[in-house]
């Protein structure tokens, strides 16, 4: 057995159950042996597609996603998935073949370790054949444990030496311990909640990482707190009366009248950023902010608080909850039955909007709002980056964070399609939705064929403005000309018809009958090219301009 055969059947021993990747001889021998010990195989048409689809499956199944990629171009194509995964936090393991330590005229070698540093990643090394299983280990765990993205590092010498025959199995990472809070830390915000007359609780991945819905639930209830979430923790209070949804630009004018009101905001495992806060708008200028995170340089990072706690976000919701119980704590808050009724009723689609539908385009709140109507409530939903973004997000539900795959990180275009297929893959009991702009679903356009391949129940959705939508609305209220970023249109159904899928061009409503007998049916992906009227501009994003 080789070096590169035992790294495969290592990483499958430590857990790795699928691998993402595209194949070239510096990769082919290791990616090879894990499938060959079980892990399945799904082979993307480009690399930044395929670390986006282990970062996507890592998101939605709790697992370290793991992909494979050729030495030199192989890794600087994958270059901008693995940003991403490393800004997200995402726990996953790059492949990369690299060149031997001799070959120094290879037209194949960069210094890809440093290039995976910039990029935000760890770097890792096979060094020699002897350290080789202690090595991946190291990786795997990195990956699991401090969740990072590594980029292991496969020399092609070392690939090829001999494994050595006494090697010891890897042992998976064993399970850490929940930071438990001080408990000054703890009563300080406790006093805190019990002052508070209209709390609010914004939670974020850590919240969802920490498994703290109830936990927060609990605390919401004995405070009176509405409850929100930053767009990574998307669905955590799904069918919550008191849930307002996404908090930041995504929010509803009745989520963000609330938040405004808030006189204490208490941020679990969300970072307060420009995007959750609405760049500062949502919390009120008297409002006090406590911010709960197992990462000390967390606290703060984005804005300044009242006052910090360190500690895992369940451990410290369930703390908190005893302290006020054992003070004979019980607020009222915000949770009055004329406050339920308001949240009830103002969600996105009950606000009212002239449809600006048109006889070849539909409005594309009318499209989110009718998918959201048409699609069965197990779901998920990967949404690209770009100016349509918005819409998807704020009118079609979702029934649990695993059900949001949002590769926002880096706010590249392009990733949204090869995110849904990481998340079909991962849950391939729930009807997985791409939501795309017509230039994301370009740039990715090879992946469709990897979608018809693979015949995933996939259904993707384009809205196509025939432009690069963000940039129209930008520029164009001032008077630029907009020639360099619109484009004629595209037939985007025709190429999912050509890759293998079915295809279908949206105008008007009357033409989702389509999309209903796909979810009937659900034989094989469907494609569908949305004409989005082009002169809609988004609610996030004129909430943006105006912040600048």
């Amino acid at each position: 057995m080789t070096v590169a055969e035992a790294v495969g059947r290592a990483l499958a021993a430590l857990g790795c159950r699928q691998v993402f990747g595209v194949v070239g001889s510096g990769n082919f021998v290791v990616t090879r042996a894990l499938a060959e010990a079980g892990a399945g195989f799904v082979a993307a048409r480009h690399e930044t597609a395929a670390v986006t689809m282990a970062d996507a499956y890592a998101r939605v199944s709790g697992e370290v996603g793991v992909a494979s990629v050729h030495q030199g171009p192989g890794f600087t194509n994958a270059l901008t998935g693995l940003t991403e995964a490393a800004k997200s936090r995402t726990p996953l393991v790059l492949l990369a073949g690299d060149t031997s330590a001799a070959a120094v005229r290879s037209n194949f070698r960069i210094d890809q370790a440093a290039m995976a540093a910039a990029a935000g990643a760890v770097p890792e090394r096979v060094h020699t054949a002897a350290s080789a299983l202690a090595d991946v280990t190291r990786a795997f765990r990195r990956a699991a444990l401090e969740r990072r993205a590594v980029a292991l590092m496969l020399p092609l010498d070392v690939q090829a030496a001999p494994d050595p025959p006494d090697g010891a199995a890897p042992a998976a990472p064993a399970p850490v311990t929940r930071t438990r809070p001080d408990a000054g830390a703890v009563a300080a915000a406790a006093d805190l909640l019990a002052r508070a007359e209209r709390p609010a609780i914004v939670a974020g991945r850590g919240a969802v990482l920490a498994g703290a819905r109830e936990a927060l639930e609990d605390l919401a209830g004995l405070t009176g707190a509405v409850l929100a979430t930053s767009a990574l923790g998307n669905g955590l209070f799904a069918g919550q009366p008191y849930g307002l949804g996404i908090a930041g630009g995504f929010a509803s004018p009745v989520a963000a009248d609330l938040l405004r009101g808030a006189d204490l905001v208490l941020a679990a495992g969300a970072s307060l950023n420009m995007w959750t806060t609405r760049h500062g708008a949502l919390v009120g200028p008297g409002a006090t902010v406590v911010q709960i995170d197992c990462e000390v340089d967390a606290i703060g990072a984005h804005r300044p608080v009242d006052l910090g706690v360190v500690g895992d976000v369940g451990e410290t919701a369930r703390e908190l909850a005893a302290a006020l119980r054992a003070r004979g704590h019980a607020a009222t808050g915000y949770r009055t039955p004329e406050v339920a009724a308001r949240i009830a009723a103002g969600r996105w689609r009950d606000q009212p909007y002239a449809d600006g539908g048109t006889a070849d385009t539909i409005d594309p709140r009318t499209l989110s709002i009718h998918l959201d109507r048409i699609l069965p409530p197990e779901r998920a939903l990967a949404i690209d980056s770009g100016h349509f973004m918005g819409w998807p997000a704020m009118y079609i539900d979702v029934p649990d964070p695993q059900g949001f795959v949002f590769t926002q990180a880096f706010q590249s275009i392009g990733l949204g399609l090869a995110g849904a297929i990481g998340a079909a893959v991962a849950r391939p009991d729930r009807v997985t939705v791409a939501a795309l702009g017509d230039g994301g679903a370009l740039m990715a356009a090879g992946e469709i064929e990897t979608v018809g391949r693979l015949g995933l129940p996939l259904l993707v959705v384009v809205y196509n403005d025939a432009a690069y939508g963000a940039e129209v609305h930008h520029f164009g209220p001032q008077g630029e000309p907009l020639d360099i970023v619109r484009f004629p249109d595209t037939d985007i159904a025709a190429l999912g018809r050509a890759a293998g899928a079915e295809g279908v061009t949206v105008r008007r409503v009357e033409d989702l009958a389509a999309v209903e007998r796909w979810v009937a049916d659900r034989s094989g992906p469907l494609v569908v090219d949305a004409k989005v009227t082009p002169t809609v501009v988004a609610e996030w994003l004129s909430e943006a301009f105006r912040a600048h």
